[in-house]
């Protein structure tokens, strides 16, 4: 496997296919063909990102050039039409999402820690990056074993400390999972950013209407909807059980063998 940089990898992406390609499309081959060892947590937003950065801030020298939405090719090389693309680019707002997750793979304590990763096509146990959503900030839903029973917001507060407070008001005893919706970025290294991701100059009310859309569609998974929302391609997160929990899992255990 080599280790280009994300440039360098995406450059060898594009000249190869000789046509643009959107980014998920590229990242995908990024991964396939082992261009690259270290991917981080979100690897579609981190090639996003160089091309954004480059086409924006590089010019006249920058590598890349916009053939489309999300779609890209090299500079200089001869204007082909832009394939088919069947999603758009992903909401800047949501970076990050979880759904029907375990209240009770969750310590919840003053400042709990809500544990997922991050696997993309390819890769091995070893390659997978833990993220603490613990500080995210975005949407938040409660199901009970039937049905959505509460949506929130979390913009202040953290979302672990405010889904903590869940498990102690008038709604403790009456949800079992949780949704989320994520809008601080993630970070190649796993840790959150700082800021909640900024809307670029161009964001569109079609893309407000795009990010509804898409978590209706994610989190209550409607029967006659025969697709996913569209603007949430890569960036799903899949639980993980806190240590925490998961040791007194196996003290409880000793203790009842112990007991019998």
């Amino acid at each position: 496997m080599k280790n280009l940089t994300w440039p360098k990898a995406i450059e060898t992406v594009l000249r190869a296919a000789g046509e643009p390609l959107h980014y998920g499309e590229i990242t995908e081959r990024i991964l396939q063909q082992g261009l690259k060892k270290q991917v981080g947590a979100t690897p579609s937003q981190a090639v996003s990102a160089v091309l954004t950065t480059d086409v924006k801030h590089g010019e006249p020298n920058s590598l890349f050039e916009r053939a489309g939405p999300g779609v890209y090719r090299l500079r200089g090389a001869r204007p082909a039409p832009s394939p088919p693309v069947s999603v758009e680019e992903p909401l800047p707002l949501v970076t990050s999402f979880g759904i029907y997750w375990d209240r009770a793979a969750v310590d919840w304590k003053y400042k709990p820690h809500i544990f997922g990763e991050f696997q993309t096509k390819g890769s091995t146990k070893s390659d997978l990056t833990r993220v603490d959503f613990g500080a995210q900030h975005g949407i938040y839903l409660l199901h009970d074993a039937r049905e959505v029973i509460y949506v929130g917001r979390t913009t202040k507060r953290d979302l672990g400390k405010r889904l903590s407070e869940h498990t102690r008001d008038r709604l403790q005893g009456r949800w079992t999972r949780f949704s989320w919706f994520g809008f601080r970025p993630v970070n190649d290294d796993g840790t959150l950013g700082d800021k909640l991701t900024e809307l670029p100059p161009d964001f569109s009310i079609d893309k407000v209407i795009g990010a509804f859309e898409a978590i209706l569609i994610e989190a209550l998974e409607p029967r006659q909807n025969k697709k996913s929302g569209d603007d949430f391609r890569d960036i799903e997160y899949r639980q993980v059980l806190d240590p925490e929990v998961r040791k007194k899992r196996i003290q409880d255990a000793i203790l009842g063998v112990a007991e019998s």
